[in-house]
């Protein structure tokens, strides 16, 4: 797999990419929000590691303007704050996952394994014989979902979706009518690592339903089932 590391600290950089490397991924280090993108524009990776502090501008900002353009790479955000306010602002601006500095590289490399996991599962399931739920595209409403253009169409609106958003999506699409708990997305779509709290999948759900909801703060596609998951229904009465 390859891996685009950007961090404006060479050490940390270097670190970081001979890690990648003793791993079994081919790496790359780039230290600007500039170079990253110009790399990501030209060349293929796996996932990104990104920086949120860089001298020539946010790693947060430069995620952002990369999901709106249609990048889909998965995207790991390292923090200088671990907050919920600060990993629900990376979550907004389209980070597949945070993790917070200082951090210890088993758990850099647990957190790159669960995205590269959840990658290789879309694909898969991406590649599998069409059905009624498992097609490249899934419409309900005015609205589509387009799991090979990673893409949401309401009427003619078209909003770029993550991998990880996209991913989720076809998840409960797959299961439509029936509860998912929090544990199973983890377990199936995501690939569990030791830190994830199952808040996380909140801060999801809440981004999908600007997507697909009329009224967000009352979801009728993406409905909460109290002290288990959610559940999505494509057409509700």
């Amino acid at each position: 797999m390859r891996v685009l590391i950007v961090d404006d600290h060479p050490a940390t950089r270097d670190l970081l990419v001979r890690s990648m490397e003793r791993a079994g991924h081919v790496a790359v280090g780039e230290g600007t929000c500039a170079r990253a993108a110009e790399r990501l524009g030209q060349e293929r990776f796996d996932v990104t590691i990104l920086d949120v502090m860089l001298p020539d501008g946010s790693g947060m900002d430069l995620c952002r303007s990369l999901r709106s353009a249609g990048c889909s790479v998965p995207i790991l955000l390292l923090t200088a704050r671990g907050g919920v306010g600060d990993r629900v602002a990376g979550l907004d601006a389209g980070a597949d996952d945070y993790l917070a500095k200082p951090f210890e590289l088993p758990i850099l490399l647990s957190r790159v394994r669960g995205l590269l996991r959840r990658h290789e599962w879309f694909r898969a399931e991406a590649a599998a014989p069409a059905s009624p739920v498992v097609a490249s595209q899934f419409s309900f409403g005015d609205k589509s979902i387009d799991f090979e253009q990673l893409e949401v169409r309401v009427g003619d609106r078209r909003m770029p979706l993550t991998l990880m958003e996209a991913a989720l999506l076809r998840y409960f699409v797959q299961h439509e009518g029936s509860p998912v708990p929090r544990k199973e997305i983890l377990e199936r779509v995501w690939g569990v690592h030791e830190d994830t709290d199952t808040r996380a999948i909140d801060n999801f759900i809440v981004r999908l339903r600007r997507y697909i909801e009329e009224e967000p703060s009352n979801p009728r596609h993406l409905q909460t089932v109290r002290g288990v998951g959610y559940r999505f229904v494509a057409n509700p009465e």
